[in-house]
Formats: C-alpha cells, sequence, structure tokens
C-alpha cells in the first residue's frame, strides 16, 4: 500500500466501525467507541506526518493530545473550564481520573478542522476562530451520544440547552475557550505547513463531512436523540457547509471544458 493510500484505508475501517456503533451494545459498544477513537487518532496524526511532517504531527500531538489531556484532568479535578463531571470506567485505564482515549478524541477532529479553515480562508484569526467552531461544535453532538451511555455524567447539568438535559452549557463554552486555545498554539509550534493547503488533505475533508453527515444521521434516527442531531447540524454547518461547497465548486471546475489550471497553493498569511 502507497503512503498516498494509507490515510484513505484508515478512514475506512474507521467509517466501518462507525457505521458498527449503532448495531452494538453494552460492553461490545463501549470497546468499538474506543476503537474508534483510537483509529480517529492515528489518522489525523499519521495524515499530518505524511503530508506535513514530524515538527507538525509532533505539533499536533503535543497542543491537542497533551493540552487535551491537560484540559481533561483540570477539568475533571475542579470543574473548570467544563463544569463538574465524572467519567465512568466503561472507557479503559484512567490517569487522573481521565480515561486514556479522551485526549485522542480531541486530536481526531483538531486536524480535520483546522484543514477545513485553511481551505476556507486565508485570515490566520479567521482561521483560528472557524477551526475552533468546527471543533468545539462537534461536542454537540458527542456529548449527548456519550452521556446518554452513561460514558460520563454532569454533578450539575443546569444550565442546559433546550432538547439536551444532562449536559450544562458550560461545557460547550469550555469546549469552544480550549479549541481556541488549541488552535492558536498549533500554528506557532507546527511551522508554515500547517498554514498550507495540499492536493492530500481530501481524506481529512471526507473525514470531517462524514462525521458531520453520519452524525446527523445516527442521531435523528438511530440514536433517537433528535435534540442533538439538530443543534449538532446547526453547529457543524458553520465549517462543514462551506467546505463541502468549496469541494463540489472545485470539482466542477477541474471537469469544466478545456484544461483546467492548477488549484493555486495557499501559503501562509503575510
Amino acid at each position: 500500500m502507497t503512503r498516498g493510500r494509507l490515510p484513505w484505508a484508515l478512514l475506512a475501517v474507521l467509517v466501518l466501525a462507525q457505521i458498527c456503533y449503532p448495531l452494538t451494545g453494552g460492553t461490545t459498544r463501549a470497546g468499538l467507541t474506543v476503537a474508534t477513537v483510537g483509529l480517529g487518532w492515528l489518522l489525523s496524526v499519521g495524515h499530518a506526518l505524511l503530508t506535513r511532517g514530524t515538527r507538525t504531527a509532533l505539533a499536533l500531538v503535543a497542543v491537542a493530545t497533551g493540552g487535551g489531556f491537560a484540559i481533561e484532568a483540570l477539568g475533571v479535578a475542579t470543574g473548570f473550564p467544563f463544569g463538574s463531571y465524572d467519567y465512568s470506567g466503561e472507557l479503559g485505564p484512567k490517569l487522573a481520573g481521565v480515561p486514556l482515549v479522551i485526549p485522542l478524541a480531541w486530536t481526531w477532529m483538531a486536524w480535520p478542522a483546522w484543514l477545513t479553515a485553511v481551505r476556507l480562508t486565508r485570515s490566520r484569526p479567521a482561521r483560528i476562530t472557524l477551526a475552533a467552531v468546527g471543533l468545539a461544535a462537534w461536542d454537540l453532538f458527542l456529548d449527548p451520544q456519550m452521556v446518554a451511555e452513561g460514558y460520563w455524567r454532569w454533578r450539575d447539568a443546569t444550565p442546559a440547552l433546550p432538547g439536551l438535559p444532562g449536559i450544562p452549557v458550560s461545557n460547550y463554552l469550555g469546549w469552544l475557550l480550549f479549541a481556541v486555545l488549541l488552535t492558536a498554539a498549533l500554528r506557532p509550534l507546527a511551522g508554515p505547513a500547517v498554514d498550507r493547503t495540499d492536493a492530500r488533505d481530501a481524506p481529512m475533508f471526507a473525514l470531517y463531512l462524514w462525521t458531520y453527515a453520519s452524525s446527523v444521521l445516527a442521531h435523528a434516527v438511530f440514536l433517537r436523540l433528535p435534540a442533538s442531531a439538530a443543534w449538532g447540524a446547526a453547529g457543524m454547518a458553520v465549517a462543514a457547509v462551506p467546505l463541502a461547497v468549496t469541494l463540489l465548486r472545485a470539482r466542477r471546475h477541474r471537469a469544466g471544458p478545456g484544461v483546467a489550471e492548477p488549484t493555486p497553493r495557499v501559503d501562509a498569511p503575510a
């Protein structure tokens, strides 16, 4: 298998695992959740390594995985910035009260959210903002789903968003805060490579759009969580819809009459 096909292969396995999720239950579902997050981490970090190099991959792990663990440990210990919550024992071994798989989830979605923002805008502040919103909005799906499974619980779940009882609004604000810090720190540590688009980013765009569409479908139909389907659909649409439109336009341009000019590379803003 060529290096260029490896991200696609990992994505295919990840999609298969997510399709199986609503068909399972109990410990099997919990194990599948852990495996899916692990696959997502390998996919994002592996793609960063293959397309942007060692520095970028290490920066992603440091900021998203290391930072993700730190913010979760702080949250469990103090209630800041998400609110007071506890993890069950169903997601595997813990360190400082945090299942080791949890920081991997931050990394899994942080990378495609960042690349989506890079594809959509040249402005660095806009990239940080859009990537942060694109990452934090994912939790409008994630938290209701995981709380429904009993993987963690909130000690005080008020005030909550309409239709999403059991999860305080502070959780989503905490996600947005850390997402801003994460995306703001990524560029200085990873270097200019993360500010450039690359033709090999297609698997990450597919991952982000698949996560969006499949989450809406799963919550609305299979998991019977219509409120989180609606909230998540609205939240992730901020990044997912412009990305889909941009990719469709680029595809039509390439398929148009005559020889299409190559898409110019978007370098780091001055």
